[in-house]
């Protein structure tokens, strides 16, 4: 499906900065429909229609009140006789209100047209749509809050609203549900629904709140003044023991001066609570994995000092493999202890043992070049731990076996490790230029203890294949299933 702004350019003739104007607008206009308890829906002009087709570029439910429409909207290009009175607001530049038969549920309800004006022109229209209150006296939440609805349709109409560079509410953003406060000209509350009142309460204020500066309560929110000053939404966080309060200022304007401002108040204190706990668990995961790679490296350090005191030989050769084999995976290791994640990118990783390889061929006859080609993409670590052990190998292997002393090629001697992520499988391919696998060779029953580790593995911990063969050199394949990875 198109996004908004995609439905804009593709229908109309707005602007980018009109349409700039509609998306802030998408982006706080949950709290409208929460106000005025209905659906909207955002009509705008088709080009060319001269205002007898528009299409439908954003709709949103209420969250404090049923919705009118199952299906969605976004998308559709409605014509003039199936909403006139859109095509009338939008003629007139008005608001206006009727009543349509709404077809899905076949019922009549309250139409109210809104038009959304932007730097002197008009550039869509905001319906409010709601099932009509027949019977029934409205209390006093409803009515202050339908009454505060009505001001920001003053400012839509005015182009006062949305407000430009506006801080975009966060996810855990206050919203009208969470608890609203109504403040005057002076910052003096008018109104203060049930859920504010219980947030206020368990910051230790009891008092009555009507005609009381939020100051006198003993609530400093510096948001207010800015709102106030700024002409803008502010939002902050009011922390007092035990307990942090969101609150979000919204200023409410009559010819850009302040009348009044909507202030949400949300008790966030358990959703900070937790976030304290995952940062400090984050923590903690980034120092066990350092201190492994503390460990293993000294590990490392001691099984190469111990390879030095070797003579030339198998002894000396065994421990050098191994003191490899710990460094590559103490450099996954290296890599988790920097974020807070149990995940690594595999091209990072390769990159680096490309690096090891590279060093364990400085005193080789013949330079071989490395490359990497491809994305492997993003794996856990009890996957990217084990492939990090078994690249050692298959790059140790080319490097060493591949070149012997007197080859030489016009295009000189290099190894391609070659990666492909296919969102179902990984593809690692090590290719070198070299001599290539002995006739027969069986990478099932060989007898190299690198390659016996390296397809143990890539079999028993990664429920993979290893294959070997010769394509203008050897060629080692290995395929790991990453399904839901």
């Amino acid at each position: 499906m198109a996004t908004m702004a995609e439905l804009a350019r593709i229908h109309t003739d707005l602007a980018e900065d009109e349409i700039a104007h509609l998306q802030r607008l998408i982006l706080d206009w949950g709290m409208l429909s929460d106000f005025c308890f209905a659906d909207l829906l955002l009509y705008a002009d088709v080009s060319g229609s001269d205002a007898t087709r528009f299409v439908v570029l954003g709709q949103i439910r209420p969250a404090t009140n049923q919705t009118l429409y199952r299906e969605d909207w976004v998308g559709r290009v409605i014509s003039e006789a199936d909403r006139p009175f859109v095509a009338r607001a939008w003629r007139l530049g008005e608001i206006m209100e009727d009543e349509l038969v709404v077809s899905s549920p076949g019922e009549r309800a309250r139409l109210q047209c809104i038009p959304v004006n932007y730097a002197g022109r008009q550039v869509a229209i905001m319906t409010r749509e709601s099932a009509p209150t027949v019977g029934r006296r409205p209390g006093e939440l409803e009515r202050v809050y339908v009454e505060t609805f009505d001001r920001f349709a003053r400012m839509l109409v005015t182009g006062q609203f949305p407000f430009e560079n506006d801080d975009s509410p966060l996810p855990d953003a206050p919203r009208v549900g969470d608890g609203v406060m109504l403040l005057d000209e002076f910052g003096r509350v008018e109104y203060a629904s049930p859920n504010a009142v219980t947030a206020l309460h368990r910051m230790g204020m009891y008092s009555n709140t009507e005609g009381m500066r939020l100051e006198e309560l003993g609530l400093h929110a510096k948001s207010i003044e800015r709102a106030f000053s700024s002409h803008r939404p502010v939002t902050e966080e009011i922390e007092a023991p035990d307990v942090i309060v969101a609150v979000r200022c919204l200023p409410l304007l009559i010819k850009h001066q302040v009348t009044g401002a909507v202030l949400l108040v949300r008790d966030v204190s358990e959703l900070r609570r937790r976030d304290r706990l995952l940062l400090t668990m984050d923590a903690t995961i980034r120092e066990v994995h350092h201190r492994v790679k503390n460990n293993l490296q000294t590990i490392s350090s001691l099984l190469r000092l111990q390879a030095r005191r070797e003579p030339p030989g198998g002894g000396r050769t065994a421990l050098e493999e191994a003191e490899r084999r710990i460094r590559s995976i103490a450099l996954i290791h290296e890599i988790l202890s920097r974020d807070a994640v149990d995940s690594v990118d595999l091209n990072e990783i390769v990159v680096q043992l490309v690096r090891l390889a590279e060093e364990g061929v400085f005193s080789s006859d013949v330079a071989v070049r490395f490359r990497v080609r491809g994305d492997g993409g993003v794996l856990p670590a009890d996957i990217a731990t084990p492939l990090g052990v078994v690249l050692t190998e298959l790059l140790t292997n080319a490097a060493e076996h591949a070149f012997p002393s007197g080859w030489s090629q016009p295009e000189g001697a290099y190894v391609l490790v070659s990666l492909t992520n296919t969102g179902t499988e990984l593809i690692v391919r090590v290719h070198d230029n070299g001599i290539g696998w002995p006739p027969g060779f069986d990478i099932g029953s060989t007898q190299s203890l690198g390659l016996s580790i390296a397809r143990s593995l890539v079999i028993g911990q990664l429920n993979g294949t290893l294959e070997a063969s010769n394509d203008n050199g050897a060629v080692s394949e290995v395929r790991i299933p990453v399904v839901g990875i």
